[in-house]
């Protein structure tokens, strides 16, 4: 696969909102706006030079087929995209279904088969004093999609669940949520503690 930094996936997903081809009010009006005309200018001419955007004759910019095949072709195993996006940034469900084009419904599966491997990990974080769980891609995960560069996608298989890795991301959520709660600090700290404690001696 070819490798995309987070600014580069950001702007190919602007491409495929506006149904492949973006111009300068697109950009003025997304969340990119927010780098600078520079910094904006940099990183369209180098996924031009990459060939994963052309120029058009009025000045907008259409997504090529190259771009499309990282995250958006139908020839690509929903697991696969996920890993691969993962790589690029770790996301939330909501992020995934948006950059993805797809249902939560759609991926759940693939998705909980790769966290169950040990390939993603999930933590909850608190966000805009919400929980929301984030998705991360691990080592072995990382092992996993870049073998397909060589291997295809046909002959990548998956182990049984390692219910240890299930264990410990239900550990995590659990200390996050008596974080958030109304418990004592004292008595917090103390749960926390003992948690954190256990997690460590399946870590081993």
């Amino acid at each position: 696969m070819r490798k995309l930094g987070t600014i580069d996936l950001e702007i190919l997903d602007l491409a495929i909102k506006e149904n492949g081809t973006f111009n300068e009010n697109n950009l003025e009006n997304s969340e990119l706006k927010r780098l600078g005309v520079g910094k904006i200018l940099d990183s369209l001419a180098s996924l031009k030079d990459r060939k994963f955007l052309s120029l058009n004759k009025d000045g907008s910019f259409s997504i090529t087929g190259i771009a499309k095949e990282i995250l958006w072709s139908e020839n690509i195993p929903i697991w696969a995209k996920i890993l691969r996006l993962l790589q690029i940034k770790s996301s939330s469900i909501e992020q995934i279904s948006n950059i993805l084009r797809i249902t939560e419904n759609q991926y759940f599966d693939d998705l909980e088969k790769l966290r169950k491997n040990g390939f993603v990990l999930m933590s909850p974080q608190r966000i805009d004093e919400k929980i929301i769980k984030i998705y991360e891609i691990q080592p072995e995960g990382i092992e996993k999609i870049d073998k397909t560069d060589k291997e295809g996608f046909k002959n990548i298989s998956f182990d049984e669940s390692k219910p240890e890795i299930e264990i410990l991301s239900k550990i995590d959520e659990i200390i996050l949520e008596i974080k958030d709660s109304e418990i004592e600090q004292s008595k917090k700290d103390s749960v926390i503690e003992k948690l954190t404690q256990l997690k460590n001696k399946l870590e081993i």
